[in-house]
Order: structure tokens, then sequence, then C-alpha cells
């Protein structure tokens, strides 16, 4: 039986929610599944990433293959580093500045990303003043 860890549709009309399975590949999205192995909600700022750890990488060791989009979730939480770097077997010293560098990475890209956020709020404040100005 091949198994996949994707995603689950869930919630209402215009706000998903999806669960993160362990699923036949045969079965449909939202059809039978094996285990429930997270929660992602893409509709929180930030999105919300909330997954089961250890039943993920039992799930990737027994050879489940993730989707792109579940691939995606995993290298955004850091699975992915810990796996490749308990794969590579580094030493204690590497795999925690590794990590510590994918931490500032990824902070400064969410620092970057809420600075175009704002940005974008306040030429958009601007026109609207301007527009009820004329």
């Amino acid at each position: 039986m091949a198994v996949k860890l994707r995603l689950r549709r869930m919630g209402k009309k215009k706000q998903p929610i999806y669960k993160v399975v362990a699923a036949d590949a045969r079965s449909p999205r939202d059809g039978k599944f094996l285990e429930a192995v997270g929660i992602y909600n893409p509709l929180t700022n930030p999105h919300t990433i909330d997954l089961k750890e250890d039943r993920v990488n039992y799930w990737l060791d027994n050879g489940a293959q993730p989707t792109d989009t579940v691939k995606s979730l995993l290298s955004q939480t850091g699975i992915n580093l810990k796996r490749d770097i308990a794969r590579r077997k580094l030493s204690d010293e590497k795999s925690e500045a590794m990590l510590k560098n994918w931490q500032s990475l990824k902070e400064a890209s969410a620092q970057k990303k809420s600075g175009k956020k704002k940005k974008k709020a306040d030429s958009q404040e601007a026109k609207t003043e301007e527009q009820t100005a004329s």
C-alpha cells in the first residue's frame, strides 16, 4: 500500500482549515485516512502549522511520500532540516549551528515580509486619503 502525507480540507466555505494526514494514495482527498498527524491553517497571519513531529517522522521512515505542499510545510517547520541532520550524522555542535542559522534566516525573512506588508498598507492608506481629499 502506497502511503502519502497530504492535506485533507476541512472548515467552512471560503474558510479552509487542513488536516495533515497519512492516507492511502488511492483514497480520495477528503476520504478515508490512516492517521491525522497535524493541522494547517492558512488564514491566520502568519499561517499556523501544528505537526506531531514524531508521527510525521514515523510515516516518513516507513516510506510515506509527502505531497509538494506538505513537503513545503515540513520545510517551514524545520522537520526536513532535522531529518537531514540526523541522516548525515553530524556532530552536536554542527547540528546546533545549522539549526540556529535556520532559525535566524526564518526570523529575518519574517521581518522582511512584515516590512513589505506595512509599506503596502501605508501606501494604500495614502491613496485613500488622497481620494477622499479630492
